[in-house]
C-alpha cells in the first residue's frame, strides 16, 4: 500500500494510507525503532491534537506514527461500519502492516490505552513497550465527567465545559481552543461518528475497551503508567490498578494535573516516555 502526503493547511491532516480500504490519516516523524501513538476519545479528538507536542520529542530517537484510528479525526469514516474494540484493534493492526511496522512501542492516552493494553494482551508479539497515559485498560465506575463527555452534543459552551473537565489548569482551556476543537467536532460525520460510539448507558463501553485482570497479569512487556492526580475523567485508581498488575510496571503520578498530562506537563512527559521507549 502507497503512502500519500496530503497537502494541506490544517496541521491536524497529514499523511494518507489505505488500511484495509480505509483512508488513513496520521503522522509520520524521526527514524528508529517504531513508536505508535494511539490518541484518547475526546469529541473531535485527532492525533494531532493530543499528540503535537509530544511528536517532535520521541522523534529525537525514534520513528513516531500516530494514526487518527477510523472513527476519529480525519480518518475516513466507512459506511454501516460497527465501532467497537475488534474493529480499533483491526484497524490499528492493519494500520501496522500497512506501514510494514511488524512490531512497536505503543503509547496510548485514555481510550488509547485501553487499545494498547488490548493489543498487548490479545497480540503480544506486535508490542515492544507499553505506555499507559491516563488509561481506560480496566474496568472502572464511569465517572460523571466521562459520562457528561461521551455524550456531549456539539456547542461552543459544551466544548469548553469539556475542555475545563479535562485539563486541572485552567490557563490552558481558552476561547480559541473551544472554537478550533468546536470546529473539528461539530463537522457532520464527526459528531454523528461520535453519537454512534458510545450512546447511554455508557458504563458498558468502558467495560468493553477492558481487558481481563488476568490477563494484563500476564503481559510480558515493560510498562510504564502515567496519570494525573487530580483526573476528573479517568480516576487514579484506574492507574494503580494496573501498576498492581502488570509484572514489570513503573508508575508516574502528577500532582495538579488532569487527563491532559502531555498538554499540562508536556516537557516532562514527553521526556520520560522519550526515555523509557529508547531505553534497551
Amino acid at each position: 500500500m502507497t503512502s500519500v502526503t496530503a497537502q494541506n493547511v490544517n496541521p491536524e491532516v497529514g499523511s494518507e494510507i489505505d488500511v484495509d480500504g480505509i483512508r488513513t490519516n496520521y503522522h509520520d516523524l524521526g527514524t528508529g525503532a517504531p513508536v505508535l501513538l494511539i490518541h484518547g476519545s475526546g469529541p473531535g479528538v485527532s492525533a494531532w491534537a493530543n499528540w503535537r507536542l509530544t511528536l517532535p520529542v520521541l522523534a529525537e530517537r525514534n520513528r513516531v506514527v500516530a494514526p487518527d484510528i477510523v472513527g476519529f479525526g480525519y480518518t475516513e469514516r466507512p459506511s454501516g461500519i460497527v465501532y467497537d474494540r475488534h474493529t480499533w484493534e483491526r484497524h490499528i493492526l492493519g494500520f501496522m502492516d500497512a506501514l510494514g511496522i511488524e512490531k512497536a512501542s505503543i503509547v496510548g492516552n485514555s481510550f488509547g490505552g485501553g487499545m494498547g493494553m488490548s493489543l498487548a494482551v490479545s497480540h503480544p508479539d506486535r508490542v515492544d513497550k507499553l505506555v499507559l497515559m491516563g488509561s481506560s485498560a480496566l474496568r472502572f465506575e464511569i465517572t460523571p465527567a466521562l459520562d457528561e463527555i461521551w455524550g456531549m452534543q456539539p456547542s461552543i459552551e459544551a466544548m469548553r465545559r469539556a475542555l475545563d473537565l479535562f485539563a486541572w489548569d485552567r490557563g490552558l482551556v481558552t476561547d480559541e481552543l473551544a472554537e478550533v476543537r468546536h470546529r473539528a467536532f461539530a463537522r457532520a460525520d464527526v459528531a454523528e461518528a461520535y453519537a454512534a460510539m458510545f450512546p447511554a448507558p455508557r458504563q458498558r463501553w468502558i467495560d468493553a475497551l477492558a481487558s481481563d485482570p488476568a490477563d494484563v497479569a500476564r503481559i510480558p512487556h515493560r510498562t510504564l503508567v502515567i496519570h494525573g492526580r487530580e483526573d476528573q475523567v479517568v480516576p487514579v485508581s484506574a492507574s494503580y490498578e494496573i501498576f498492581d498488575l502488570v509484572p514489570d510496571a513503573q508508575l508516574h503520578v502528577f500532582g495538579q494535573c488532569g487527563h491532559w498530562t502531555q498538554i499540562e506537563y508536556a516537557e516532562t512527559f514527553s521526556r520520560i516516555v522519550a526515555d523509557f521507549v529508547a531505553s534497551p
